[in-house]
């Protein structure tokens, strides 16, 4: 079958007033594995076009916050979130959270982050790969006890190192490629569950 930007979920996201398709991932995952409850305070990193954030905003409800980050600008507006225009890696955090009165711990950290794509493999991977750590690093350090965590990847010899570094942080930690995830795409999403600070970890 030939590539179709225009495809099922991009017509259905459309009609449901989402800004992407991208929110039948978050919304298969969530149905799957309930990461999300009234009133959590979220992270969304690579928040851009702003679908999770949608989705997540929806979940929490009025009672709940979403920050989003994310080089490209949102242009959707939503009453419990706000969204901050910047390259994550060039943030200080605690500032951040600060001047957004979102302040952490997150009951859920999401990342939906993806390189710019060169086209070559194992280029790509190796960025995503970064991408993920990336987001585990301030999941690590922003995270409630018991928190959740979802991270897209893009496949690669990775994966194991990666998900042997959830597993140590995680109380459960479960892999989904989501229907909606196009056929030629070779993402994947790690969702890991019940986070284990490190001074429980130690215990």
């Amino acid at each position: 079958m030939a590539y179709n930007p225009r495809d099922y979920f991009f017509k259905k996201a459309k009609e449901e007033n989402y800004a992407a398709r991208s929110i039948f991932k978050l919304q298969e995952i969530d149905d799957r594995y309930k990461l999300f409850k009234t009133g959590n305070k979220v992270l969304d990193l690579g928040a851009a076009p702003g679908s999770w954030s949608q989705y997540a905003a929806g979940k929490v409800g009025p009672q709940g916050r979403v920050l989003g980050i994310d080089l490209q600008a949102i242009k959707i507006t939503l009453p419990n979130a706000l969204f901050v225009n910047a390259d994550l890696r060039d943030l200080n955090l605690t500032v951040t959270f600060s001047e957004s009165g979102i302040q952490p711990p997150f009951d859920l950290v999401l990342s939906d982050m993806a390189p710019k794509t060169t086209g070559i493999r194992i280029t790509d991977q190796a960025r995503s790969l970064e991408l993920c750590q990336l987001a585990l690093e301030v999941a690590e350090k922003f995270l409630k006890p018991k928190g959740h965590f979802v991270c897209k990847l893009f496949h690669s010899e990775d994966f194991e190192t990666f998900r042997s570094a959830l597993r140590a942080r995680f109380g459960k930690v479960e892999v989904l490629r989501p229907k909606s995830t196009r056929k030629e795409s070779k993402e994947i999403f790690f969702i890991g569950m019940q986070y284990r600070p490190v001074l429980l970890r130690k215990g």
